[in-house]
């Protein structure tokens, strides 16, 4: 059997204590849009078709009823990790940037095999990096 077609990844979820305090943080960081929302659960805009969810940790652990059907519990704790990509020309005025906002840097890496990554964490202590291209054969 032939393997269907996939388009990537649409959504990624972070899990965090303040829903609000979160989504001020990614909007203000990096302009991301509410969709909507309540104190359990933030979609926000990255970009067209790529979606951040913020669900408030501990809110999902039991199915949540949609449209007939259901959304299986899910949570997360601890210190995730996650990337957004950057392009390279932009490394050193994110990093100018962050140090603006008086989001300290935690790590700076110069890869290997190419590519740069800043660390730095949001208000729960997840660790958000941003890439640039050459990190990975794919990107």
């Amino acid at each position: 059997m032939a393997r269907p077609a996939l388009d990537g990844v649409v959504e990624t979820c972070l899990y965090v204590e303040d829903v609000e305090a979160s989504r001020d943080f990614y909007a203000r960081v990096f302009g991301f849009e509410p969709l909507g929302g309540n104190d359990r659960i933030q979609p926000l805009v990255v970009k067209p078709g790529q979606v951040l969810i913020l669900f408030r940790r501990g809110g999902t652990l039991e199915s949540i009823p949609v449209s007939g059907s259901f959304i299986p519990p899910h949570d997360a704790e601890g210190e995730q990790h996650f990337a957004f990509g950057i392009p390279a020309e932009t490394f050193e005025d994110w990093k100018s940037y962050l140090e603006g906002l008086n989001i300290e840097i935690e790590s700076v890496v110069d890869w290997p095999q190419g590519g740069h990554s800043l660390y730095f964490r949001d208000p729960d202590r997840l660790l958000v990096e941003l890439i640039t291209p050459g990190v990975w054969k794919n990107y």
